[in-house]
């Protein structure tokens, strides 16, 4: 105690620590990502290994880093060998995305993304990717668990007017709630599973998505596994699958076919190639922009973990009834009472002063209006210090 009615000392269960997590719903629409600004929100890079978007044309100065698009490829995918375009990019990015985010094993080697979570069980792997970074401010922290969502236009047309769309794909992290796996150096991630969302039969059964290879999970219901999706990291991992027919190792319906893709950027493209040509023959540039018009809308919700300390300031009956400015007196009579001098005294708290043990001023909290104080009444003042 410094100095009674000036100064008082906190104890224990005056201060409290807690940690409170925030949410904030990020949606991007497709229109954003493949339309509105005819491609001027989008920047390619002259080392053509990825391309960043943009919520506005990327020269403006009140344009904000979305998310990148690339593509990464094992060496032991079916189509990898030294005649593939760009070989070397796509076998460096997918070997960079995956020594940070499934890391190594005993020989030192780097461990491919595994569908499954179950690293070095073998299983399925994931050797040919989409790989979407998500910029830091619209990720914050992480993303929330089972908030994901993208979906995707599947439909076998090459017409970027919109018949793209006319089937269509959710990707969802559904059930990540409980089933997230923690085997990452990058931290928490989820699968990701796909199930139709526009194509269906009348009666809603799904004739997009042939039946087998799926998973059921807690729900009821069959999913398809096509890619991963790391929390803190914010990066998402799309498997070329979601593109690809039975016959291809996919999960399309044979029926619907697999999809084709242009050979440019272009709305009138000669479109020849399916998911595995085009993984073969075209530039990463090339292949992230097939998957950028293929886009219908992405959302989650971020999330910003919050960490407070909470001082509760408390002015008992007999304490702080009394000012130190100078003006509070007057020839030692205390101006502010009445006329009456047998009346209580009276001050008003304006400002509360955190100091160290030293008395050296920590922090300043200011009321948003004087408080009246008398001997009569008590008050408890909650200070909370956001970090």
């Amino acid at each position: 105690m410094a100095n009674v009615g000036a100064f008082k000392n906190l104890g224990e269960n005056d201060i409290v620590s807690t940690r409170t997590l925030l949410h904030e719903a990020i949606p991007l629409t497709g229109t954003i990502v493949s339309g509105t600004y005819s491609d001027n929100n989008i920047k390619f890079h002259t080392h053509g290994m990825f391309q960043t978007v943009y919520d506005y044309p990327y020269l403006s100065s009140s344009a904000n880093h979305i998310f990148d698009i690339t593509y990464g490829m094992s060496t032991n995918s079916g189509v990898y060998d030294t005649n593939v375009n760009q070989y070397k990019k796509k076998k460096n990015i997918y070997n960079q995305m995956a020594q940070i985010l499934v890391g190594y094993d005993v020989t030192g080697s780097v461990l491919e993304f595994d569908a499954d979570g179950n690293i070095l069980a073998g299983g399925s792997k994931l050797r040919d990717n989409f790989i979407i970074p998500f910029s830091r401010l619209l990720v914050k922290d992480e993303i929330k668990k089972e908030s994901f969502s993208m979906e995707l236009g599947i439909s076998s047309s090459v017409d970027y007017a919109g018949a793209l769309f006319k089937d269509r794909i959710t990707i969802s992290d559904v059930g990540a709630k409980t089933s997230y796996f923690v085997n990452s150096p990058a931290g928490e991630y989820g699968i990701l599973y796909a199930t139709a969302s526009a194509g269906q039969a009348a009666d809603g059964t799904d004739k997009l998505l042939h039946t087998t290879n799926t998973q059921t999970l807690a729900n009821g219901k069959k999913y398809h596994p096509v890619g991963l999706i790391y929390y803190q990291a914010g990066i998402v991992i799309i498997s070329g699958s979601v593109f690809k027919d039975q016959a291809e190792g996919g999960i399309i319906n044979n029926a619907s076919g697999s999809c084709n893709f242009f050979d440019s950027g272009g709305a009138l493209a000669k479109a020849t190639s399916s998911f595995d040509e085009m993984t073969d023959k075209f530039t990463i540039k090339t292949i992230g922009n097939n998957l950028r018009n293929r886009i219908y809308n992405i959302s989650f919700n971020n999330t910003t973990e919050l960490n407070s300390t909470i001082y509760f300031c408390r002015a008992n009956h007999n304490e702080f009834n009394y000012s130190t400015n100078p003006t509070y007196l007057s020839s030692s009579q205390i101006i502010v009472k009445d006329e009456n001098p047998t009346n209580d005294p009276v001050s008003y708290i304006t400002t509360i002063g955190l100091y160290s043990p030293n008395n050296e001023l920590m922090g300043v909290a200011k009321l948003s209006e004087p408080l009246k104080k008398t001997p009569s009444q008590e008050f408890t003042l909650r200070v909370r210090l956001d970090y």
